[in-house]
């Protein structure tokens, strides 16, 4: 379904594009601006608008180019177009540039192309828009919660479609929840199934002795240590990382999720050696922490309503999730010596959002490998998980660490 299909004028008003604080913006990757066409064909169009072959053309020309293809822009997007238009600093737009332009390609030439703030866009805020359907104020909505930039919250408003659905965060929610109930009726207990003996002995859970199991760095996530664990972290996991999932996709979201779930069971076996763990702590604190950081870095740029309260109530589901884990993780095992689940797989969540999660979310709809931050990031945590796995290798015989036995 398409959203905010308008008809507006082309010439109705010159847009000119920044936010109040004068950050740059930059075009927006999409394949639904102008039909598609094989390059040569740009390079008559481009021609045409050439007479002198000088190899540029002038704004005023893109304009009139604009104006001729108006009809087929959803509106926001042909005022982003505008507002690039006018902000050219030079005034004339060479064919590579001009091909991107057409072709709405996303590319770091164009931060520069909007340099004075100051100014706004001309056309009435999104949220201030009537007469908008369910699904479409739902779209606002998200809009809203995760964007910092009017800009891009009107240039996502048009674009998306929700095909595909966020899928990605969904699925592993159900997939969590399937296990916890399955495991539930299986120990006959859902507080605390941590305390059964047979919790530990499936296929799922991180333990130090079965740590030569790859997959159990990961599928350590499905399980959680009782409905008080599984709830919490659900609820995080729903209420952020859906509407992350629909604004940057479900492989961005994915990539913090995995990573954050990976880091927490690597810093596990790094610095809390004879303890298991179990559930989806790691990836939901990347997503979680990734986005208050993101709201915190633009704060003032952030429009969603009672932003301080709810992110003190986010602040406040984390303190208290992390408080049981570690007050668990102290608390007297019921089948000494193996030791109750650690809790440092929260805090590897809390490194991977901070870092990585944080350029990912900074960068809506720009090439990642572009970003020199992501890359050093990328870097780091590639480096961690490398020494991770080589502690795991050797440190645990080097150390004499005395394990506690296989359940």
């Amino acid at each position: 379904m398409k959203n905010g299909a308008r008809d507006v004028p082309v010439n109705s008003s010159p847009a000119v594009a920044a936010n109040a604080e004068g950050e740059e913006i930059e075009v927006l990757e999409s394949t639904e601006v102008l039909p598609e066409v094989p390059e040569d064909q740009w390079k008559a169009l481009f021609d045409k608008y050439d007479p002198e072959s000088s190899g540029f053309i002038s704004t005023e020309r893109f304009r009139d180019l604009l104006a001729t293809h108006g009809s087929e822009l959803d509106p926001h997007k042909l005022e982003v177009l505008l507002a690039l238009a006018d902000g050219n600093a030079d005034g004339k737009i060479c064919y590579q540039d001009f091909v991107n332009l057409m072709s709405n390609k996303r590319s770091n030439s164009f931060r520069r192309a909007i340099l004075q703030g100051g100014r706004q866009l001309r056309g009435a805020a999104l949220g201030e828009e009537h007469g908008l359907g369910l699904s479409q104020r739902l779209v606002r909505h998200v809009a809203y919660e995760t964007l910092p930039r009017e800009v891009d919250r009107k240039w996502y408003f048009d674009s998306y479609t929700y095909c595909p659905p966020p899928w990605l965060i969904l699925a592993v929610t159900i997939a969590e929840v399937a296990v916890f109930m399955y495991y539930g009726l299986q120990l006959d207990r859902w507080v605390l199934q941590v305390s059964s003996p047979s919790f530990l002995r499936g296929p799922l859970p991180y333990h130090p002795q079965l740590r030569a199991q790859a997959w159990r760095y990961l599928s350590y996530a499905c399980m959680h240590a009782g409905i008080e664990h599984l709830g919490l972290n659900m609820a995080m996991q729903l209420l952020v990382g859906v509407p992350l999932e629909m604004v940057h996709g479900a492989a961005r979201i994915g990539l913090i999720y995995v990573c954050g779930v990976l880091a927490g069971s690597l810093a596990v076996s790094v610095t809390d050696m004879t303890a298991p763990v179990v559930g989806s702590s790691g990836g939901v604190y990347a997503l979680v922490s990734a986005h208050l950081a993101n709201v915190v870095m633009n704060w003032s740029g952030m429009k969603c309503q009672f932003k301080l309260f709810r992110m003190a109530m986010a602040l406040v589901c984390m303190s208290v999730e992390f408080g049981r884990a570690v007050w668990l993780r102290f608390y007297p095992p019921a089948f000494p010596p193996c030791p109750n689940p650690s809790f440092v797989a929260h805090l590897g969540g809390v490194a991977v959002g901070l870092t990585l999660g944080v350029v990912v979310l900074q960068n809506y709809e720009q090439r990642l490998q572009e970003q020199s931050l992501f890359w050093i990031f990328f870097c780091v945590y590639t480096l961690f998980v490398l020494c991770a796995v080589f502690w795991n290798v050797f440190a645990y015989s080097l150390l004499d660490v005395r394990l506690p036995p296989t359940p």
